[in-house]
Formats: C-alpha cells, sequence, structure tokens
C-alpha cells in the first residue's frame, strides 16, 4: 500500500514540474518573440524615419538652391512642405516606440527643416551636411539601442 502511495505522489510531482517548466518556456519564448516583434517595429520606425529625412533634405537642398539664385521656387516649396509633412509619422513612431531615441530623432529633424535658413550657397551645403551627419548619429544610436 504504501509503495503505491509513493507511486502515485511521484507520477503526481512529475506531472506537476513538467507542467510548470512547459509553463516558464512558453512564457519565455512569448517574452523572445514580443522582444523580437518590438525590434523589428523600431527598426521599421527608424528606416522610415531616415528615408522621410532624406528625402526632406533633399527637396529643401532643391528648394534652397533655387532661391538663393533667384528663380521662382514655388513648386520646390510645395515640394519641401510635402517632404516635411511625411516626416511627422516616423518621427512620431520612432519616440513612442524608442522613447530612448527620441533627441536624435528630434535633433535629426530640426538639423533638416534648418536648411531653410541658409543664406548662401555656402551656408546651404553647411546645414545639409549637418542635418547628414545628425541623421547619421540617429541611425548609430538606433543600432546601439536595438544591438540592445
Amino acid at each position: 500500500m504504501l509503495t503505491a502511495v509513493v507511486a502515485v505522489m511521484g507520477t503526481l510531482a512529475g506531472s506537476l514540474l513538467t507542467g510548470v517548466l512547459q509553463h516558464v518556456l512558453q512564457r519565455a519564448q512569448r517574452v523572445s518573440a514580443e522582444a523580437s516583434a518590438r525590434r523589428m517595429e523600431g527598426l521599421d520606425a527608424v528606416a522610415a524615419l531616415a528615408s522621410a529625412l532624406a528625402d526632406h533634405r533633399r527637396a529643401m537642398s532643391v528648394r534652397e538652391e533655387i532661391r538663393l539664385a533667384g528663380g521662382d521656387w514655388s513648386a520646390a516649396r510645395t515640394e519641401s512642405h510635402l517632404t516635411r509633412s511625411a516626416i511627422t509619422g516616423p518621427l512620431l513612431r520612432v519616440q513612442l516606440l524608442l522613447p530612448g531615441l527620441a533627441p536624435a530623432a528630434q535633433s535629426a529633424a530640426q538639423a533638416a527643416y534648418g536648411m531653410r535658413e541658409a543664406g548662401t550657397a555656402a551656408e546651404l551645403q553647411e546645414a545639409r551636411e549637418h542635418a547628414i551627419q545628425a541623421s547619421d548619429a540617429l541611425v548609430g544610436a538606433a543600432a546601439v539601442t536595438l544591438a540592445a
């Protein structure tokens, strides 16, 4: 009789242990999958922002070159307004998904917006280089953040 009780208790303990281990394993897999999905969302957000910033830098460069040359820059201005508004969504996604990157993202956006303040072709080139460096800094910071 005692042998039967020990056998039943051993079976129950084994079943309980197996259940607990399966639960822990499933939870670890779920946490890993969620972290991977968050990283992918963050990567997508940073890529979209970097692309939007590049488009806006290009549009601002064209716009400001025409303006500085004294040409009619109304069409280029319209284009730059479109590319500027295209930054808003990706910038917001980066700030919400990766709050640690918010300052770098905001700095990169401000550097691109600041290209309109150029008074000469040399200042425009300097502002463009500054905007590129700010975007590169954002990408570098994102690489570090997403690799962690």
